[in-house]
């Protein structure tokens, strides 16, 4: 019986402290992911604080919230921005909403990585203007807020600024909208005439064919890059010329931004593929009706106008005119503006 008995105990040991150790390593991973999840706030907090501090531009006038309004989706209201020192650009800023969702950025699709491109506008002499990234540096050296906040994340570098600014543009995500509860199950979430131009938009209008309705939370893009006829006559005739003046360029990021033929390029200057010639990224509609002027160069003023625009260049793609009546348009935007929800920030 003695015997039985420390069998017992010594099991009731063992199970005690398998259970203790469980337990533990359970303790273990939840507080490393509240560890990382503080950091990553940190981080992102840090970011938010750069975005909007205009002390990093050339003037000290321009931060990455000028261009990039939260009021607007995190896009711009002019057709294209303005830099330091009242420099404009060629681009529309693009609404920043599901940033990190993307696999490609920029209008032409020239970089693939969001860790890259946020260090991109802090140099560029028609955006933010810095000489270099070592005098981005030394201005954040030298404000404590800023120096501070690097030291506890570990130091200051060119690698912690891209880190900072990218976990911030992450926490940028558009909210839920009318469509989202529509195909979530809530058959009122859209009405009559919403629900008819969301049957236009996968049907007649064909509007579909590029921003893709996914499953679940559709992004209302494919990713991929699209011959939009906008402003083709810039390159016109031109192109074996303008490829040698690209070919000559050291600095991509800013030739695009100065030089508005060569910007018509679209993707090409990214692939050097021919078919890529004036093909532009497909832009998500979420927030659609918040981000006018649309398409890369902001040339489209209204949201009415960029639905005419896309039905004729859609027919042509199609080889056969493709007409909509007044109230087919109607309904067509009535839709699009369904689209629109407040940030999750």
């Amino acid at each position: 019986m003695r015997v039985h008995h420390r069998f017992f105990r010594r099991r009731s040991i063992l199970t005690l402290v398998g259970a203790l150790a469980i337990a533990l390593g359970g303790c273990g991973r939840d507080a490393g992911r509240s560890a990382t999840a503080d950091d990553d706030a940190r981080w992102a907090a840090l970011g938010g604080r750069l975005f909007a501090d205009p002390s990093l531009s050339a003037d000290g006038q321009v931060s990455c919230a000028s261009c990039h309004r939260a009021e607007h989706a995190f896009s711009d209201t002019r057709a294209v921005s303005i830099g330091t020192g009242g420099k404009t650009g060629t681009r529309n800023a693009p609404s920043l909403l599901d940033v990190g969702e993307l696999s490609h950025f920029f209008w032409d699709g020239r970089e693939s990585r969001l860790e890259i491109v946020v260090l991109q506008p802090l140099t560029n002499p028609v955006e933010m203007g810095l000489a270099s990234t070592e005098e981005l540096l030394r201005r954040l050296a030298s404000e404590p807020r800023h120096a501070d906040a690097f030291a506890e994340l570990g130091g200051l570098s060119a690698d912690a600024v891209a880190r900072a600014l990218t976990a911030h543009l992450r926490t940028l995500r558009s909210g839920e909208n009318a469509y989202d509860r529509f195909q979530s199950g809530d058959r009122t979430a859209l009405d009559t005439d919403q629900q008819a131009g969301l049957a236009l938009f996968t049907g007649k209008a064909s509007c579909g064919d590029c921003h893709q309705l996914q499953p679940g939370r559709a992004r209302f893009t494919d990713d991929r890059f699209h011959h939009l006829g906008v402003n083709d006559s810039a390159i016109a005739g031109r192109v074996a010329g303008l490829i040698q003046r690209l070919d000559g360029k050291r600095d991509l990021g800013a030739t695009v931004l100065t030089e508005a033929d060569i910007a018509g390029l679209g993707h090409f200057v990214a692939t050097r593929k021919p078919a890529d010639l004036a093909a532009f990224r497909t832009p998500s509609l979420r927030n659609v009706a918040r981000t006018a002027p649309y398409m890369h160069d902001g040339s489209v003023a209204t949201l009415e106008e960029a639905v005419d625009q896309e039905v004729y260049y859609r027919g042509i793609s199609k080889g056969r005119p493709l007409s909509m009546t007044v109230e087919e348009r109607r309904q067509l935007l009535a839709f699009l503006r369904a689209l629109s929800a407040p940030d999750r920030l």
